[in-house]
C-alpha cells in the first residue's frame, strides 16, 4: 500500500516508519482499540466508498464553521463515522444496530454509518486537507479521542453545538465530563464514551498473586519478561507518572524525562517484554503475558469468557479520557447530527449502548436503566464508576501539536518504533 504523505504529517520519523513497516506487513499499526475483536479492518479509498461515505464536497468559501448552511430539513440523512465495534449490534443479525435503527425510525433520518476510524492521527490525515481548505469532509459526525478533538477545535475546524437542540445532553451529561480541558464548557463536543487505562493481570499466570501497581510491572522479579505496556504514549506515560508521584495533568518536560528513564531501565533489564496495541488481549487471555497495562472496556469483555483475568485501579490513580462526538466544519447536516447526540443522551439508550461496548457511560441516569438489562454491568466500576473510582481518575494534560510531536518522538525511541 502506498503511503499518503498527508496521513503522517506532523508525526515523528520513528512512528511514521513503524506505520510503514506494519502496512507493508498487511496490518494496522498503533491501533487504538478493538482490532483484535474485529479481526481485520479493510483500509483504503475503495473500502470507504463501498461503506457509503461520500467524497469531500467542493469548498463553499471561507473556513468559518458558523457560516455553513444546514441542509438537515431538506436532506434527512446523516453521515456518521466511528471506531470499529463501538456501537451495539444485534446478536442474531450483525447488520442490525438496535439503537441506531430505532433513531432512524423515530427521526426519519437515514444514517450512513461507517467504521472508518482506526487511529486518531491516521483519520485526521484523511480529513485535514478538506478541513484546511474549508470543504465538507463528507462526514457530519465523528468520534475522536479527547486530545484529537481538542486539536480540531483549536484549529477552528468544528461546528459549535446548539444547546437548544441538545436538551438531553445538557441535562444528563455526568458532572465530571462537563468541564474538559480540550473543550471548556462543552461547546463543540460531547462524550460518546469514557475510557480508562488500568493494570490487568492473569491470576493463573501470576500464581494467584495480585498485581495492582505500575511499580510491580516494572520491578517484580516474578513477572520478569512477562509484562507489556501500551503503544499509546499518553496511557503508558500517564499511568507511570502517577505511580511515580507525578500528576499527568500538570507534568513538566523534566517529569516526562524522569518517567521515561524509569521505563527505559525496565526495558533494558528485560522486565518489560514489549509495548503493544490490542494484541495484548490474546497474550493476557492465554497467560503468555502475566500482567500489563490495559483498556478497561476490553478487560470487562475479556473477563466474561475468562475468570482468570483481573484488573486493578492503582492506589496512585489511573488514566481516564473520552472519545467525543464532534461535528466537523462545513458538515451539511448539523441539526441531524445534534439530533443523534441528543438521542444517545437518553438514559435508556445510553444504557443499551454501554451494555454492548462496556466502556464508561457518561450519561446520568443510565445506571438505573442498566439495572434492568444486566445488574452485574450496572455494578461494574469500569462502566459506572463509583465516587472512589472517579476520585482516582486523572487526565493527560493537553499539548500543542509541536509539544505532542516532541514527546511522541521520545516515546517512540523507548518502544522501538
Amino acid at each position: 500500500m502506498d503511503l499518503d504523505p498527508q496521513l503522517y504529517e506532523g508525526l515523528p520519523d520513528p512512528i511514521r516508519k513503524a506505520w510503514e513497516r506494519s502496512l507493508a506487513d498487511g496490518r494496522a499499526a498503533m491501533s487504538r482499540r478493538r482490532l483484535l475483536r474485529l479481526g481485520s479492518l479493510a483500509m483504503g479509498g475503495a473500502a470507504l466508498a463501498a461503506c457509503g461515505i461520500p467524497p469531500a464536497a467542493g469548498g463553499q468559501g471561507g473556513n468559518d464553521p458558523e457560516d455553513t448552511p444546514d441542509w438537515s430539513k431538506k436532506e434527512k440523512v446523516l453521515n456518521f463515522a466511528n471506531w470499529p465495534l463501538y456501537i451495539d449490534v444485534d446478536d442474531k443479525n450483525k447488520k442490525k444496530r438496535p439503537t441506531l435503527d430505532r433513531f432512524e425510525r423515530q427521526h426519519g433520518i437515514k444514517v450512513k454509518y461507517v467504521e472508518d476510524i482506526n487511529d486518531n492521527n491516521e483519520f485526521f490525515g484523511k480529513i485535514k486537507p478538506q478541513l484546511a481548505a474549508g470543504q465538507d469532509t463528507g462526514r457530519d459526525l465523528v468520534v475522536l479521542t479527547d486530545w484529537m478533538s481538542g486539536r480540531i477545535i483549536r484549529q477552528g475546524w468544528s461546528q459549535r453545538l446548539d444547546p437548544a437542540h441538545l436538551p438531553n445532553a445538557v441535562t444528563n451529561l455526568e458532572d465530571r465530563f462537563r468541564t474538559a480541558p480540550h473543550d471548556p464548557g462543552r461547546q463543540y463536543s460531547y462524550p460518546w464514551a469514557g475510557t480508562a487505562c488500568v493494570v490487568a493481570y492473569n491470576k493463573k499466570a501470576t500464581g494467584g498473586k495480585k498485581v495492582t501497581s505500575v511499580s510491580q510491572l516494572l520491578e517484580d522479579d516474578s513477572l520478569k519478561g512477562r509484562v507489556s505496556m501500551l503503544t499509546e504514549m499518553s496511557d503508558t506515560m500517564g499511568l507511570s507518572m502517577l505511580d511515580g508521584g507525578i500528576n499527568p495533568e500538570k507534568f513538566t518536560a523534566d517529569d516526562f524525562d524522569k518517567t521515561l528513564a524509569r521505563l527505559q531501565k525496565a526495558v533494558d533489564g528485560k522486565q518489560l517484554r514489549r509495548f503493544s496495541g490490542n494484541d495484548y488481549l490474546d497474550e493476557l487471555n492465554s497467560g503468555d503475558i502475566a500482567a500489563c497495562l490495559a483498556w478497561a472496556g476490553d478487560i470487562v469483555q475479556l473477563k466474561i469468557d475468562n475468570p482468570d483475568v483481573e484488573f486493578a485501579l492503582p492506589d496512585s490513580g489511573y488514566l481516564y479520557g473520552t472519545d467525543d462526538l464532534l461535528i466537523p466544519a462545513k458538515a451539511r447536516h448539523q441539526a441531524n447530527a445534534e439530533a443523534l447526540i441528543n438521542y444517545y443522551y437518553q438514559p435508556e439508550v445510553a444504557a443499551e449502548l454501554a451494555a454492548w461496548v462496556n466502556y464508561i457511560c457518561p450519561v446520568t441516569g443510565a445506571k438505573a436503566e442498566m439495572e434492568k438489562i444486566d445488574k452485574d454491568l450496572a455494578d461494574n466500576p469500569l462502566i459506572f464508576p463509583d465516587a472512589k473510582t472517579i476520585e482516582l481518575g486523572k487526565n493527560f494534560r493537553p499539548m500543542s501539536t509541536g509539544e505532542h510531536a516532541r514527546y511522541e518522538n521520545k516515546f517512540a525511541k523507548l518502544i522501538g518504533a
